[in-house]
């Protein structure tokens, strides 16, 4: 039985390990009980982003960039299936996962940018949407946009059908849309050699931005949190045998669904480059393309499927981008919030800019801002993916479905291509509004820090749990994190060191301990407990629950994380009285150094032990100070245990 506690902790624990899985039947029925996640994510690799980026790419550049899908594919396959198998061997998706590895700093930063890119996303879903109404009934687009705003119904509606109902509308709408475009490819006829020649990699200095859209729109950065919470639908047997039998389904799950997409997206890229490119016509928004469809083709009916095609991509590509916000924010955050509430949030965060957009520069500027919300998804693609490889690389997260090293190897050879490739249009995109712009040392002191920031992040995501991995092994710990596995499984872990170093005139009666619950917990309470012993002292356990939340309701706090982190408490507490020590436990809101010094006088501690990682100056800005506020505002002695990572 799963507690009210651990279900807290589930990814997507209304449906968490929902859809049964045969033990006992064919191989084929056991495939079939799989099959279905990986369809949820393909949608996301055929909305309407997509539909700007291929179109300009094929108009543009005729059958050049055929090889750019096929390369951007082979990415979305291994990296989809590396978010799969963290989801099967962890019980952790992505989201969670950076929660547990990463300083809270870095992974709020990781949620921020993940939220911007679902943001984007949404914003392509919202325009498409709007443009597919426009042309099947001549809407004006800030009604279709208008329109969009109340589907939250519609996708309660489908939701609530169960996840095995919801997985065939979706495919439903991507069979849809796949023979939307048969139609069409049909109608146009390609030049076979232009195809085969397009995947032989060549990158005119032009197509750069449009390369790196469609590297943006394939490899989406949401749909690898997404995936990794998906799998865990499946209630597959959790030995090391059934983790991998449920890997092995889900590979060719996800196979099968994103070369059904990759079909989708070649059929989009060729339409363009065989009845636009051919004809010497450059196309810059999807009404251009849906009109030039008939007069090219010879039917309306070429354009009236483009037009249906590109309203279920934007319907169903909506689903699945609420589905990737509630995963983000409950994973990162531990904040639950209702599906139709959480809609309504993404929803409006997408539809002011285009709203915005409509209103001061017309329905002109449509298409330039649905290739800049793909190119905002491949700029975030990094900090989804470099986490990723870290967490699939770790055998104490992955177990016996740790990456093989040729496979680490290749999504490392990914990453770093992506990197490259946003690093040249960073430069690229940087060095032009510098220089366009009116006050051109302004612009480059507003943009420049910004650059310099988020390229510290990323180095620091990239070498963080390396180092983390190497202390971790030379202070013999295995991987601990906020999961709820801490790294005191057992009474001897507390063995104190005999200690007779404090003169007897000084005696303590209650020692407060502040314990985090990351690595440093463990060294802090080997030294409380010795001091506990040595004075025959109680023991009170301080720990601050962090964040908006915390900040705002203080002690009515009772979130997820709240419950969580009193059930470790506890937990503690019940280690250290094994010890035969008095031990209770208080939790603080909000701030951690206002709240550790209101707590230590609350309980009018005698001394306080609290861990230290070592940094200062410059990573006090990053990682924050504790230490230094605690020791100068208490009169009491306070004992720092460091905890360096090196």
């Amino acid at each position: 039985m799963i507690s009210s506690e651990q279900t807290s902790n589930l990814s997507l624990s209304e449906i968490h390990r929902s859809v049964a899985v045969p033990a006992k039947d064919t191989r084929w029925k056991k495939l079939l009980a799989f099959f279905g996640p990986a369809y949820l994510i393909s949608v996301g690799y055929m909305d309407p982003g997509n539909w700007a980026t291929d179109i300009e790419g094929g108009s543009r550049f005729g059958y050049t960039l055929v090889w750019v899908l096929l390369a951007s594919n082979l990415m979305a396959v291994l990296l989809q299936t590396l978010s799969a198998r963290l989801g099967i061997a962890s019980g952790r998706d992505l989201a969670q996962a950076c929660r547990d590895n990463y300083p809270r700093p870095v992974a709020l930063s990781l949620w921020l940018l993940c939220e911007l890119a679902i943001a984007a996303c949404d914003l392509a879903e919202v325009l498409g949407t709007a443009i597919g109404l426009q042309l099947l009934f001549g809407l004006p687009l800030i009604a279709g946009v208008l329109i969009t705003a109340v589907d939250s119904l519609f996708f309660l509606a489908i939701q609530n059908l169960g996840v095995r109902k919801f997985e065939a509308f979706i495919l439903s709408m991507v069979l849809l849309v796949g023979l939307c475009f048969v139609y069409q490819l049909a109608l146009s006829q390609p030049s076979m050699a232009g195809i085969i020649s397009g995947c032989v990699p060549s990158l005119p200095a032009d197509a750069v931005f449009v390369a790196l859209g469609i590297i943006g729109a394939t490899v989406m950065p949401h749909n690898l949190y997404l995936h990794s919470a998906l799998v865990q639908t499946r209630s597959f047997a959790t030995t090391d045998e059934g983790k991998k039998s449920a890997a092995r389904y889900n590979i060719i799950d996800t196979t099968v669904a994103l070369n059904a997409a990759l079909l989708v997206n070649g059929a989009l890229l060729v339409l363009a480059a065989s009845a636009f490119h051919a004809r010497g016509i450059a196309v810059t928004d999807l009404a251009q393309a849906h009109q030039l469809l008939a007069p090219l083709l010879g039917t309306s009916a070429a354009a009236t499927a483009f037009a249906i095609a590109l309203i279920a991509a934007g319907q169903s590509s909506t689903l699945t981008g609420t589905l990737a916000g509630q995963i983000v924010m409950e994973g990162f955050l531990r904040f639950k919030m209702r599906p139709v509430l959480r809609r309504l949030l993404t929803r409006t965060v997408a539809i002011v800019p285009a709203i915005i957009l409509l209103t001061t520069q017309g329905e002109s500027g449509t298409y330039s801002l649905l290739l800049l919300s793909q190119v905002i998804l491949s700029l975030q693609l990094p900090f989804a993916i470099v986490p990723l490889i870290h967490f699939t690389s770790n055998r104490s997260i992955m177990g016996v479905l740790t990456s093989p090293r040729w496979v680490t190897v290749a999504a490392w050879v990914t990453a770093a291509v992506i990197i490259a490739l946003n690093m040249r249009l960073a430069h690229t995109s940087i060095t032009a509004w510098i220089a366009e712009s009116a006050h051109p040392v302004v612009t480059a002191a507003l943009i420049i820090p910004a650059v310099a920031v988020v390229l510290f992040l990323l180095g620091y995501v990239i070498v963080q749990p390396l180092l983390r991995s190497r202390q971790q092994q030379r202070m013999g710990l295995g991987h601990e994190n906020r999961s709820g596995h801490s790294a005191f499984a057992s009474a001897d872990a507390f063995t104190p060191a005999p200690m007779d170093m404090l003169g007897e005139k000084m005696h303590y009666r209650l020692i407060a301990v502040a314990v985090t619950h990351d690595a440093a917990d463990e060294g802090v309470l080997r030294h409380a407990i010795t001091l506990c012993k040595a004075h025959s002292a109680q023991m009170v356990l301080l720990h601050v629950v962090e964040g908006a939340v915390g900040s705002v309701f203080g002690n009515n706090t009772f979130d997820a994380e709240t419950r969580h982190d009193e059930q470790l408490m506890n937990h503690l507490c019940a280690r250290v009285q094994e010890q035969g020590i008095d031990c209770t436990a208080l939790l603080g809101y909000g701030n951690v150094p206002k709240e550790l010094i209101r707590l230590s006088r609350q309980c009018a501690a005698d001394a306080l032990v609290m861990g230290g990682h070592g940094h200062r100056g410059w990573k006090d800005l990053l990682f924050g100070s504790t230490v230094s506020p605690v020791r100068h505002a208490l009169s009491i002695p306070v004992l720092v245990v460091r905890y360096v990572v090196r």
